[in-house]
């Protein structure tokens, strides 16, 4: 069986053939860190872990870069407002994304390249774009031509002389063209600044992830991912950038998931129903939000409300039951003298749907039908007058084996008791004083993903529920 997915640069569906066998470079936009993430933003994350989770379980090794763009006009505009630098914005909300994200099941990045740490080779991807002739200086702006790269559409197949300026910033008339687009800006009085050839400034929004692509992946990429908003014209213009410099396909196949509605209208903050996850995973089991999400093709819009989640709650909690179930009689089980073949057989086709409908495009709504016939049979089973063993533990390990490529959680998160809490921090106590940072760190972020807030004070650690 093979991979297939559906490239939005050449909209239809292909055989996945990575650059090199058995490896995969793959980069995923990441968020602006000026705030916590809301639910349109977590889509992203969720849908793109899960595609790197299946490649890895059909045998790739997967290198993963998602970026953090820490330096932006909505940082700058964060910080002004709170009376805060830039760099502490964006370190609050880096820790607040891994938090989120984590609860939520995704795997950390291969690497997770910021902004502020990859000036170097942003200002020589532009230097190297002035020298070909595809950008020019103005007024200690840097811009590209877009003309120059002919191209430049091709992504959103639109012809050039149809699409209409779309980055972040406005038409000034510092340009040459209504089309090109910033790559450097000058900075104004007050702003955070890197020096450079052309000025005192900071990068254009789109070059950073041209740049550290290139700097993580090289200069081509197999599988490039990102929101649909991000299709134009942030993509296009990472595509005019790279192929630009280096003369070579920017990347082999693009993937884009489908926007997110709330109780069907767009998500806005005009509208009130802006909807973080830092508040939802308050309330509900991080993993049903992933499971939820999961449900619908990553391709197609969701539709999100309370409604929708109690389903997909009832839904989860029905495998879920199944499963404890299994594992709750094989406890309990003595081996008969039964014909396991048939049972066995239906066990292992499940597994052979699951990666068939997978393979067909990431098809995660209809990998979790074949995760609810699975849970049906299992019951089925259970309800018979014979259990053996060795199926019992057939259908657990199935269980486990297919819930871990979609990175969902078969077990329901648990309040954690008031002595837990107690134990947890002391073994925190204890890593800080040997001076195991890292197990501190992860006794702290697991008991936040749990909404445990712990204070450290000159009395001691305290703590308190989210």
């Amino acid at each position: 069986m093979t991979i297939h997915l559906y490239n939005t640069l050449t909209r239809q569906k292909e055989k996945f053939v990575p650059l090199e066998e058995g490896k995969v470079k793959m980069y995923v936009c990441g968020p602006t860190v000026y705030n916590y993430i809301h639910i349109g933003n977590a889509r992203p994350p969720i849908v793109f872990d899960t595609v790197r989770r299946y490649l890895e379980y059909r045998g790739y090794e997967v290198n993963y870069v998602s970026n953090f763009t820490d330096v932006d006009d909505k940082l700058i505009k964060a910080a002004n407002e709170l009376g805060e630098d830039v760099p502490t914005i964006a370190e609050r909300f880096i820790e607040a994304y891994h938090e989120d994200v984590s609860a939520l099941g995704c795997k950390q990045a291969t690497v997770h390249p910021r902004v502020t740490e990859s000036m170097d080779i942003i200002i020589e991807f532009i230097e190297a774009l002035i020298e070909k002739g595809y950008a020019y200086e103005s007024g200690g702006d840097v811009y590209y031509r877009t003309r120059e790269f002919k191209e430049y559409g091709k992504l959103s197949h639109q012809p050039i002389e149809d699409l209409q300026l779309g980055t972040r910033i406005e038409v000034g008339d510092k340009k040459q063209d209504a089309l090109d687009f910033v790559l450097w800006k000058a900075a104004k009085e007050g702003e955070i600044y890197w020096e450079s050839p052309w000025g005192q400034g900071r990068p254009g929004w789109h070059i950073e992830c041209s740049a550290m692509a290139l700097k993580y992946l090289g200069d081509t990429i197999d599988i490039h991912a990102g929101g649909q908003d991000l299709s134009f014209p942030h993509h296009e213009n990472e595509i005019a950038q790279s192929e630009a410099l280096t003369g070579k396909t920017f990347a082999n196949y693009w993937l884009h998931n489908g926007y997110i509605n709330i109780d069907n209208e767009k998500m806005s903050k005009s509208l009130g129903n802006f909807v973080l996850v830092h508040d939802i995973i308050k309330k509900h089991d991080p993993q049903l939000l992933r499971f939820f999400m999961l449900s619908v093709h990553y391709r197609h819009p969701i539709n999100y409300n309370e409604e929708l989640l109690q389903s997909t709650k009832n839904g989860l909690d029905r495998i879920r039951t199944a499963y404890a179930n299994l594992k709750h009689r094989l406890d309990n089980t003595a081996d008969l003298a039964t014909d396991d073949a048939e049972w066995l057989e239906k066990v292992e086709e499940f597994k052979n749907e699951f990666i068939q409908v997978m393979d067909d495009d990431f098809n995660t709504a209809n990998a979790i039908s074949v995760l609810f016939d699975m849970a049906k049979q299992a019951n089925l089973y259970l309800n018979g007058k014979n259990t053996t063993e060795k199926v019992l533990q057939a259908f657990i390990a199935q269980f486990e084996e297919l819930f871990s490529v979609i990175g969902v959680s078969l077990t329901a998160e648990e309040e954690l008791l008031d002595e837990e809490i107690e134990s947890l921090i002391q073994q925190r106590i204890d890593a800080r004083k040997n001076r195991d940072f890292a197990r501190a760190d992860e006794i702290r972020d697991e008991l936040k993903a749990k909404n445990i807030i712990l204070e450290d004070t000159a009395q001691g650690t305290r703590w308190k529920r989210g």
